[in-house]
Order: C-alpha cells, then sequence, then structure tokens
C-alpha cells in the first residue's frame, strides 16, 4: 500500500510538495480551504476545509504517515492537534516561534544573532513609551526614525507593515492595524540581502543552499540569484546563523533565514518554516531542490547533495501585474535550454500576486541576473 504525506496549505509551495512527494513514491493529502488551490489540483486528495476544522484535521491524520506546512501561519493548535496522532516537521513550537515576529526576534538574540532594534508593541502603555522615549531620546538610544511597525502576526510580502517617520504617529498608526499586538523597528540603512536554506533531518543532519541574493521592490521579492555578490565572510556568517538557528530550535523540515547587510554588519530579518521563495532556483539549478529536502526531512530519510548544477542562476518572479495587457508571450522563450518558466496554476490574476517565476541558467550571476529581468520584460504585453 502507497504510504500518504499530508500538507497544510495549497499554494505554490504546497504543490511543489505534492510533486517532489509524488516522485518519490508518495500519494499526498492537502488541506485547504480554497476548492481551487493549486496543490489540491496536484494531490490524491484534497480536504476542503478551514486549517482548524478538527473533523478535517483528523482525516488527515488518519490517513497519513506524516504532515507538514507550506506556510508560516497556520494555527498552532492545529499542528499540536496533528501532532498528537501523527509524526508534524516542523514541530509546533517551532513554527509558532516563525510566526510571531517578537519570539522570532526574542529568539534569535538568546542566540547571541544580531536583529534591527526594537521595542514590542501590544499595550497603551507600550505606545505612549515608545513615542515619550522617543521624543526625549531616553529608552532605545540609538533608536531612531525612520521606523517600520510590523504586526506580530500574518505579515509576508510587505503586508502587515506601515512606515513611521515621526514618534507623535505611533498611536494613530497602531490603531490603523486595530491596535493588534506589533513590533515597532529601526529602519537600517540596508545595503544588500540575501537568505540561507537549509534543511535539517531528525538526526541531525544539515544540507546548506548555496546562499541566496534578493531584491525586493515593494516588500515583495522581485530578483534572486546565485551565486551572491556580497562579501563571502558575510555569507558564511549567514550560513553558520542560520545552522544555529535551526540547531537550537530542534528543527525539522526546510528552512529559510532572511538576512540584512548594513554597513558590514549582518542582522536577521525573519525566519520561514517552509521552502521559500527565494529557493525557486533549486529547482533547476540544484542536485535536490528544496522540496525534495522538505519531503526527506519529512519522512526521515538521509538529506540530498545542496550543490548547484550550474555556475549562476537567476529567478524572476512573474505577478499578476503582468497579465495587465493579456497572457504573457511565453512562446518566445521556447528552445532556450538555460531558461524555465513555472506557472503556478491560479486561476485569476491579480497585481502583486505571484503567478509564477522564471529561472535562466549561465556562468555569471550578474549576467543571468540581467538576462532573467530583460527576458521578463520582453514577454510581457
Amino acid at each position: 500500500m502507497v504510504e500518504m504525506l499530508g500538507v497544510l496549505g495549497g499554494g505554490q509551495l504546497g504543490n511543489y510538495f505534492v510533486l517532489a512527494a509524488k516522485i518519490m513514491g508518495y500519494q499526498t493529502a492537502v488541506l485547504d480551504p480554497d476548492p481551487n488551490a493549486p496543490a489540491g489540483l496536484n494531490a490524491d486528495l484534497h480536504i476542503v476545509a478551514p486549517f482548524d476544522d478538527l473533523d478535517a484535521l483528523r482525516k488527515l491524520a488518519s490517513l497519513c504517515i506524516a504532515v507538514t506546512t507550506e506556510f508560516e501561519n497556520p494555527p498552532v493548535s492545529s499542528l499540536e492537534f496533528l501532532a498528537q496522532h501523527v509524526t508534524v516537521r516542523p514541530s509546533p513550537a517551532a513554527v509558532a516561534i516563525a510566526q510571531n515576529r517578537r519570539e522570532e526576534k526574542q529568539f534569535c538574540q538568546s542566540v547571541g544573532l544580531l536583529v534591527a532594534p526594537y521595542d514590542v508593541l501590544e499595550t497603551e502603555e507600550d505606545a505612549e513609551r515608545i513615542r515619550r522615549d522617543g521624543i526625549l531620546n531616553t529608552h532605545l538610544n540609538p533608536f531612531r526614525t525612520p521606523l517600520i511597525m510590523k504586526t506580530s502576526r500574518n505579515g509576508y510580502d510587505g503586508k502587515g507593515q506601515r512606515h513611521i517617520h515621526d514618534f507623535s504617529e505611533i498611536s494613530k498608526q497602531w490603531a490603523a492595524f486595530g491596535k493588534v499586538p506589533c513590533i515597532v523597528e529601526q529602519k537600517i540603512v540596508l545595503d544588500a540581502e540575501f537568505s540561507v536554506i537549509l534543511a535539517r533531518s531528525n538526526s541531525g543532519e544539515i544540507a546548506v543552499f548555496t546562499p541566496t541574493h534578493n531584491v525586493h521592490v515593494d516588500g515583495i521579492l522581485d530578483l534572486s540569484f546565485v551565486p551572491s555578490s556580497i562579501n563571502s565572510q558575510l555569507l558564511e556568517q549567514g550560513k553558520s546563523s542560520a545552522v544555529i538557528i535551526a540547531e537550537e530550535l530542534e528543527y525539522v523540515g526546510v528552512l529559510a533565514v532572511e538576512f540584512f547587510v548594513s554597513e558590514n554588519t549582518l542582522f536577521v530579518n525573519e525566519l520561514a518554516p517552509r521552502p521559500h521563495n527565494s529557493g525557486h532556483w533549486t529547482l533547476d539549478a540544484a542536485r535536490t531542490s528544496q522540496f525534495e529536502q522538505q519531503v526527506r526531512a519529512l519522512i526521515g530519510e538521509s538529506l540530498g547533495n545542496p550543490s548547484m548544477t550550474s555556475s549562476a542562476v537567476a529567478m524572476v518572479n512573474l505577478l499578476g501585474d503582468r497579465w495587465f495587457n493579456g497572457e504573457p508571450h511565453f512562446n518566445l522563450l521556447r528552445g532556450d535550454a538555460s531558461t524555465h518558466v513555472h506557472l503556478y496554476g491560479k486561476k485569476e490574476p491579480r497585481p502583486g500576486r505571484k503567478m509564477g517565476h522564471l529561472t535562466t541558467t549561465g556562468d555569471d550571476a550578474n549576467a543571468v541576473a540581467l538576462r532573467a529581468q530583460s527576458l521578463r520584460d520582453a514577454i510581457t504585453p
């Protein structure tokens, strides 16, 4: 009898997990409330239900030998419920830290890693203290404007964030968020950003992918390329820091750690307890993709070889904006063996919505990055 693996979430990351699991000989079950979720179309079973539906969770647990997640915000209570009946990787405790910006930052500091200066905003007293101390410059020196207010939960692709230009704006901007728990973070001078994606098995084996240089536009990842032009010592420090995080969390699965470089200093930006958009290049230019590693870690197999299969690779996201004047001209890319288009099967293109991505390989990172961007522009009607 073919064994079944489960995943919470049916987006593009879940879809690639499903496809990797199928290649490795497993059936798959997806739990997602969207009947049109991309992963649900390729899974053997799509349970259409909310992520906290206990009957749906019982069904998933009864059918699967192990369950994972494709996004960082599933209800931790759902993961804890599943863990009573079936193997869940990564652990609910690790996901709980990664989905809360305050706990994430506190954890990183506890293991000796730097994060941007911040303060916690959860009460009216917090708001008044941050405003007063900022104006008087007495509390978080050198905590200076401009600042970024971020919701502690449910923020991604630039969502759940507001820029603060004066401490007097704190209360007003917090009210605009509905006074949910937030952090107020120093906006540091950003010289560059990169991510480290690794896999860690239940035996403690770790496989680290080559660090990925990232460029964001309006808070959404626009371009990733490998190898990065960032100082090699900082890249190695990033890899070591990501390993520390994984080991301290006793993490099992694929983990992405985003880093900011500012004035030759490395800051942890955030953690993603799952495969990551910036690791999509591994589908076309690594001996083992991040999604195959996710399956391997979930089922307790040895991890695959994370090394690159080409000298350089670049990936650009294809957002729904590219469909504004009609379907992109993907036919222009036919016959180009160095270029790969991945579409996610989403029915409705919307501005800012990730509809797919394009990767191109070659010998030089800057050259493939420029080529990926120019090809994306060429196919846009």
